[in-house]
């Protein structure tokens, strides 16, 4: 009796700790909810319609979330905001998109944590660290959003970040892979590493710069260490 007391109290506090989450499992069917409308743009429906990025959308919809990770014209697109913008819809973004962008709108800084619409928010850093495209002094952003249980971390436009070690029981991880203005595939390997998420999808190629080449290396190194899943372009 008193093991039983004890093994309870225990899964309490892994529970309320945070320390239980997602298996594997548990995350490879929540890819199943994950759409890349490329780029940067995901579009994830769980429960919720969440869009983090959207740009160049060609279908007008009704999102209940839409995430901003910083201010660039193909991140902050206000045209492609206002074409999934509906009565409901809340925009979550820093500063820098805050003041272009009309609707529902919570503005939100790097370490915040939030809960909108019964999804768990954390606002987390994206900066580059040898080049000045996204400079730590601005206010770009990533996300871990907890949706039914599995833990998402979308990078933003991001190199690979000292934080990122810090980032806990991510389930998936969105990382760029296109280098220049982001990671290259290479330094997403190492990030990947750092993270350690069930699995990892690559994103911030075929549209302003890289390619699926940065995919498959991005891929094919991290074999037998990181799944990695490379999703096809929707719309």
């Amino acid at each position: 009796m008193k093991r039983l007391c004890l093994f309870i109290i225990m899964l309490v506090f892994f529970i309320s700790s945070g320390m239980v989450y997602a298996d594997p499992i548990k995350s490879k069917e929540m890819v199943k909810n994950i759409q890349w409308l490329g780029h940067d743009t995901f579009r994830i429906s769980a429960d919720k319609n969440i869009y983090i990025d959207p740009f160049k959308i060609k279908n007008k919809d009704s999102a209940d979330l839409i995430l901003i990770t910083h201010g660039h014209h193909d991140h902050c697109s206000p045209d492609d905001i206002a074409k999934i913008t509906g009565p409901n819809t809340m925009i979550i973004t820093p500063p820098s998109c805050a003041e272009k962008i009309k609707g529902n709108i919570k503005v939100v800084k790097r370490q915040d944590n939030i809960e909108i619409n019964g999804v768990d928010i954390e606002v987390v850093p994206a900066y580059n660290v040898d080049k000045q495209y996204h400079p730590k002094t601005a206010d770009g952003v990533g996300y871990i959003l907890n949706i039914k249980g599995v833990r998402i971390y979308h990078a933003g436009d991001t190199d690979r970040i000292p934080e990122m070690k810090g980032f806990r029981k991510i389930g998936i991880a969105l990382l760029p892979v296109s280098g220049k203005y982001v990671m290259t595939a290479e330094e997403a390997v190492l990030a990947a590493m750092d993270i350690k998420p069930h699995i990892a999808i690559p994103m911030h190629y075929g549209t302003i710069i890289g390619s699926v080449s940065d995919a498959q290396r991005f891929a094919q190194a991290l074999k037998g260490k990181v799944e990695v899943i490379i999703l096809k372009e929707e719309q």
